[in-house]
Parts: C-alpha cells; sequence; structure tokens
C-alpha cells in the first residue's frame, strides 16, 4: 500500500509567506520598456527614419515652458527614448543659461553623467514583452481603462513620497515633470533637484520656464554647488543622467557576492583573520546605526541598500555560526569591528547541546547537528501524522526514498525527534532559546502569534555581539531609536551587553509586538520607553523635537520588513518595491534626519 507522501506545500494557504527562507535570490523582475515607436518618414527638419520624435512629445515640453529649439536640440543630443534623461538635459540648460542651448556647453561638459556605466544590465532576464504588464502597448489609446490606471499609479506614488517627508505638491509637481512612469528613484532626485534650486524651483504649470537671470544670480560658485550637489544625490539615489533608469528596486545592479563562509568581519575567538574597514566620511557618526535584513534577497537589493546608506558596505553573517540555528542576515552599520566581545554565557552551537533529550530518539540516518533558518510559522499535525504512518511501515532503516521525503520535511520545518518514529516541531520557548531571547518572552499571546513575531526577530547573540562595541563607549547608557523593534531583539541585546538605555523611542506597527516590548519593559528596565506604532508619522520635525529633548541618539537600530525579499515569499516577492519592503527608505529618511537634526546641535 503506497503512502501518501505529500509536503504541508499542500496547505500553503495555510503557511505565512513572511519568513526569510534560504531560497537562492530570484533573477530580476522584467524591466518596464520606455521607448516608444517613432515616425518612420522623413520630416521637413531632416530627421532619419524612425529618429523624428512625435509632435505630441515636442508640444508637451514646450507647454512645460521649453524654447522649441531647446527641445529640438536636447532630442537630437541624446534622443527621446528617455523622458526622464531628456527632462533633466532640459533642466540644466536652463540651470546654465540659454547659452547651454545654443550649443556653447556640450552635455558631457555640464551634464552630470551616469554615475555607473549601464554594462550590467541584465539583457538575459529582460523581456521587452513584459512592458506593458503582459499587455501589448498601445501609445494611441485613451481608454478609460488605462487613464484610471495611470492616475491610481499616480496617486500610490505621490503617497510614497509623501510618506517619505515630502511636501505633496512638490511630490505632484515631481510627477509632472518626470511622468508617472518614472522610477520612484527618480521623483526623489527631482524634489531635491528643485529644493536646491530655492526660490526658482516650480510652483505650477505656468512657472515651468526658469528665467535665466534667477540663475545666472547663483553665481559661479553656487552654479558649481548645485551641479555637484545634483551629482551627489543622483548617485545616493541611484539615478543616471542618460541611458537606462535603474529601477528603484536595485534590480538593475550586479547581484552583491554574498561570502561563504558568511562569518561577517570577524566571529568571537576568531585569531587567525584581521579584518580592517574605512568607512566613507559622510556615513560616520553621530549618531551610531545598525541596519538588518535577510541576505537572500533579490537581485541588487543589498547593492541599493548599501548606496543609500552612505555606500558601506554590508557585513553578512549567518547566525549558524554563534548559534545551534542558521540564520542567514546582512548588516549595514557605522559601528567599530575592533574590540567586539560576545555574550556569556556562550550559547549552544549544536541541537544536541540544546536539547540533549532529543538524542534519545534520534535516527542514524539524520545527519542534522544544527537547525535551519527558524520560520515565522509550524508545520501541521497532518504531516507529522503522514510521517509517522511512512516511517510505521517501512523497515529500519527505511528505504532511500522514505528517508529522503522525511528529511526534506524535517528540515524544512525544523521538525525534531520526539519518540520512535515521531517528529513535532520546536516550541515557542525552545525558539525563545535559540533566539537569545529570555524565557517566556513572548508568553501571554497566541502560539501563533508567538511563532510569528519569533520569526520576524532579531538573532539576539549575533546582534549583541555587534553592539558589544558600545559598552565602553557609553558607560553612562544610551538613548536609542529603534525602528521596526518588533519584540525587541536590539534592546534585549543591550540589556545582555548591561547597557543601560536611558531612553528608547520604539517604532512598531504591531499591537502584539508592542505589548510583548512592552511587558519585558516593565519588569527589567528603568528607563523611558516611548512608543510609536507608524514608522510614517515620525516625521523630521517630531525627529528633530526628540533630538533637541534627549540630546541626540547614540544609535538608530532596525529591520525593516523583509515580506517582499525573502526567497520563502513566492507571491509578492518584489524586492523594494514591495508594499511592505519599501519600508525601507523610512529607516534611510530617518537617519539622515536624525544626523541633519544632530549636526545642528
Amino acid at each position: 500500500m503506497s503512502q501518501d507522501w505529500t509536503s504541508d506545500n499542500d496547505d500553503s494557504d495555510k503557511f505565512e509567506w513572511e519568513s526569510d527562507g534560504e531560497a537562492e535570490p530570484s533573477s530580476a523582475p522584467a524591466f518596464r520598456n520606455l521607448d516608444a515607436a517613432g515616425p518612420s518618414t522623413l520630416d521637413s527638419n531632416g530627421w532619419a527614419n524612425e529618429e523624428a520624435p512625435p509632435t505630441s512629445l515636442v508640444e508637451g515640453y514646450v507647454l512645460m515652458g521649453f524654447p522649441k529649439e531647446m527641445v529640438l536640440k536636447g532630442i537630437k543630443e541624446i534622443g527621446h527614448s528617455d523622458a526622464n534623461a531628456l527632462l533633466e538635459l532640459l533642466l540644466t540648460y536652463k540651470t546654465l543659461g540659454d547659452d547651454a542651448a545654443a550649443g556653447n556647453c556640450s552635455t558631457s561638459g555640464c551634464f552630470p553623467q551616469s554615475v555607473e556605466d549601464d554594462d550590467d544590465f541584465d539583457f538575459e532576464n529582460w523581456d521587452g514583452d513584459d512592458d506593458a504588464d503582459g499587455r501589448e502597448p498601445n501609445p494611441d489609446s485613451s481608454g478609460d481603462e488605462d487613464f484610471l490606471r495611470e492616475m491610481s499609479e499616480k496617486d500610490n506614488k505621490i503617497k510614497s513620497l509623501v510618506d517619505m517627508g515630502f511636501p505633496e505638491d512638490e511630490a505632484n509637481m515631481a510627477i509632472t515633470r518626470c511622468g508617472v512612469d518614472a522610477a520612484l528613484t527618480v521623483l526623489v532626485d527631482s524634489v531635491y533637484a528643485s529644493q536646491a534650486a530655492g526660490d526658482c524651483h516650480y510652483g505650477n504649470l505656468s512657472d515651468y520656464e526658469v528665467t535665466g537671470s534667477c540663475f545666472d544670480s547663483l553665481g559661479g560658485r553656487k552654479r558649481a554647488r548645485l551641479m555637484e550637489g545634483s551629482k551627489k544625490r543622483r548617485k545616493r539615489y541611484g539615478g543616471a543622467a542618460q541611458g537606462n533608469r535603474r529601477p528603484l528596486d536595485g534590480s538593475h545592479e550586479e547581484p552583491m557576492p554574498l561570502p561563504n563562509p558568511m562569518i561577517g568581519f570577524n566571529l568571537p575567538n576568531d585569531r587567525l583573520r584581521s579584518v580592517t574597514r574605512r568607512l566613507p566620511q559622510q556615513a560616520i557618526g553621530p549618531p551610531f546605526f545598525y541596519y538588518e535584513n535577510v541576505a537572500l534577497a533579490p537581485k541588487g537589493v543589498w547593492a541599493t541598500i548599501s548606496r543609500f546608506l552612505y555606500d558601506i558596505e554590508p557585513e553578512f553573517v549567518d547566525s549558524k555560526h554563534l548559534c545551534a540555528a542558521a540564520r542567514k542576515r546582512g548588516y549595514i552599520h557605522n559601528l567599530p569591528i575592533e574590540n567586539r566581545f560576545p555574550l556569556l554565557p556562550l550559547p549552544p552551537k549544536t541541537i544536541f547541546e540544546a536539547f540533549p533529550h532529543y538524542k534519545k530518539w534520534w535516527p542514524s540516518w539524520d545527519p542534522r547537528r544544527q537547525l535551519n533558518c527558524l520560520q515565522t510559522s509550524m508545520s501541521s499535525a497532518k504531516l507529522t501524522e503522514r510521517i509517522q504512518c511512512a516511517l510505521a511501515s517501512s523497515g529500519n532503516p527505511p528505504p532511500k526514498s522514505v528517508q529522503k521525503y522525511v528529511m526534506d520535511e524535517c528540515r524544512k520545518w525544523n521538525l525534531v525527534w520526539v519518540g520512535k518514529n515521531k517528529v513535532a516541531h520546536l516550541e515557542p520557548d525552545e525558539v525563545e532559546y535559540l533566539l537569545g531571547f529570555p524565557r517566556d518572552h513572548t508568553r501571554g499571546v497566541g502560539k501563533t502569534e508567538r511563532f510569528k513575531s519569533l520569526g520576524n526577530s532579531f538573532q539576539v547573540d549575533t546582534v549583541a555581539y555587534h553592539l558589544s562595541v558600545l559598552k565602553d563607549m557609553y558607560p553612562n547608557g544610551v538613548n536609542v531609536l529603534s525602528l521596526f523593534t518588533g519584540i525587541g531583539g536590539g534592546e534585549v541585546a543591550l540589556h545582555r551587553l548591561g547597557i543601560h538605555m536611558k531612553t528608547v523611542v520604539s517604532v512598531e506597527i504591531g499591537e502584539v509586538n508592542r505589548r510583548i516590548l512592552r511587558g519585558w519593559w516593565d519588569q527589567t528596565q528603568t528607563g523611558t520607553l516611548i512608543e510609536i506604532a507608524d514608522v510614517k508619522s515620525l516625521t523630521d520635525d517630531r525627529i528633530a523635537t526628540f533630538v533637541r529633548r534627549f540630546g541626540g541618539f547614540d544609535l538608530v537600530i532596525g529591520g525593516s520588513p523583509c515580506n517582499n525579499l525573502a526567497g520563502s515569499n513566492r507571491h509578492h516577492r518584489d524586492g523594494l518595491e514591495g508594499e511592505q519592503s519599501a519600508l525601507f527608505y523610512h529607516y534611510f529618511r530617518i537617519v539622515d534626519a536624525v544626523k541633519s537634526a544632530m549636526g545642528r546641535m
């Protein structure tokens, strides 16, 4: 009688795909093709076949206040397939005066070039047929469906910019200038460019023509600073002056190679390796900051995160080198890497060191000595019953096919042997122990919520090892801004290191997580805990108020949601463009705001 050896994949509707599964990164999503078909006849201006710009395109720029001759010159200079690059060129002409449009200033001399070459464009994974979400592009269509879709996309981008702290009118104007199809990074660059221009930024459509006298009054030095600032912003936000724009999610970037073994810059008691690093000047504190997310993210994500966080090299660590369970994570921080020390007592490194009672029933053909990454949910009773039936009807040892089936499920769900032919998932208190939390840290909420909160948390021993350098630096305690706090992994790490937390401003949207953190804080801490639910409500003005109130923050710590980055999220693995993982940009915004506010003290 054949057994029904099926996985809990059959119950995938019950699985919460929010963990950071250990799957390899997938290829980048197909890019949207912005090329528009041109006329195929030679016009009166002498354009070659398929080179002449559509009349409506030229008229659109003229209505925005650019002289027709300037528009035509710009199109001849770089073409019209990239609307964003063309708009930037026209704005640069106006910035430097009309002499540029007359030919006295070449684009190579006055227009910021791409920071990086486009040689890394992933042509292999790009499919031009996917440029319209699976529909054939139709430039002449003006149906209600396309209009509504465009308006919805515009509203979403305005909301994203407003959530990042930009005024709504500037967000709307950036979309008007750059187009609704522009990547969010391009819109951010556009807003900053307008702000840099001061009184000369655009107010409404009738103000699009920036007068030459206004920019002439800037003077040579200020004009040079404006152009240099534009270059810096373009580098920070991944923009390019011409050619293909890099998507905000970093999918255009070359994959950042992950080290093997994944042991970071150093490990406890690792005296054989000597790693030094030199931080970029702009990354040096105050404050210290510490950012965490899944290591196995989609292509280009870590390159983008690194670029936003001051071009700091990520430190990739698999927690299996510090405890009994794997947890592949990337960390970007500006902390020193010398004189680190681990938490004591050292955590167990194997399953049997952590849970010796399981050794009694562990079969010889199960070679595991460490557990895989701890997930946000556990296996079903139905699966463990199927495994028990399969083993009971087999010999000892079971056939290789049965062993493979059982081992695949045991590795996937971190099942342990609790009896003869009997496996079970870990209990919440066991997961707490493996992650470095105190026993019963999450007790008091439902079991499902406990697994979910723990699965999304820090591995405390790993984080504490990195944060340990702060102990001698702040003998009187620290003020902490904790973003996406979860159940307080960073706070528990600081507490176990013996670092007093004078004040923690915690930003966490999950009510269950806030309840867990508050319960632990009230029992263990004497400092002040200020709780904020939504990271979007932490405005720059509010940050400045906290900085004045507490004299600044010593540490900004957090890891934005990995929902759209994790390998196990097969439905919405959208990278940094995903609804949840795009919250990373708030982390960057807030760190930047803290640095600015503290710089004004």
